[in-house]
């Protein structure tokens, strides 16, 4: 699964509490997010002749609008003379993913996907739910209860499920 894989990276050598954690965890969000602007899907849609006012444009509007005013301009700023840079686009690009007003855009989107990778261990749209339906399902019950898990009894339906316990039954 990729969505592993990227975590595995993220994660490498980090054991909270113990050394230098912090800094090797932002080492490793760095070189992350370094290669990440460095992948070809990426660079086929963000192409390097883009102007920096373009990449942050579209970075938002692919987010969901999220940036102020203010965050645009800063963003577009850090670029300045060189927005092929591939380090300031790597900046760019974490300070928009790291963005507050996205984070609580994604939140409920990402809890439910965190329930398929952790609980089921595949993608929402793999075998048996082909179409999104049984992830939109949770995202809308989760939802109806203002994001609160708890109440919506996400993590016992994930793992009082069939599918969880057949994986993990003796």
């Amino acid at each position: 699964m990729r969505f592993e894989r990227q975590a595995e990276q993220l994660g490498a050598g980090v054991q909270v509490g113990i050394g230098n954690w912090v800094q090797q965890l932002e080492a490793n969000k760095q070189a992350y997010m370094l290669g990440f602007v460095q992948r070809a899907d990426f660079q086929s849609v963000y192409q390097a002749s883009m102007t920096g006012d373009a990449f942050v444009t579209q970075l938002n509007a692919n987010a969901g609008n999220v940036l102020s005013a203010n965050e645009k301009a800063a963003l577009v700023a850090l670029l300045g003379a060189t927005p092929d840079d591939i380090s300031k686009r790597a900046q760019v690009l974490r300070a928009v993913a790291e963005d507050d007003d996205l984070k609580t855009l994604e939140k409920n989107r990402a809890f439910v996907l965190m329930q398929y990778f952790g609980y089921l261990r595949r993608n929402p749209d793999d075998f048996p739910d082909t179409d999104h339906s049984g992830w939109k399902f949770w995202l809308d019950k989760l939802n109806s209860f203002n994001g609160n898990f708890i109440d919506a009894e996400m993590v016992k339906a994930f793992i009082v499920s069939i599918e969880y316990r057949q994986r993990f039954a003796p």
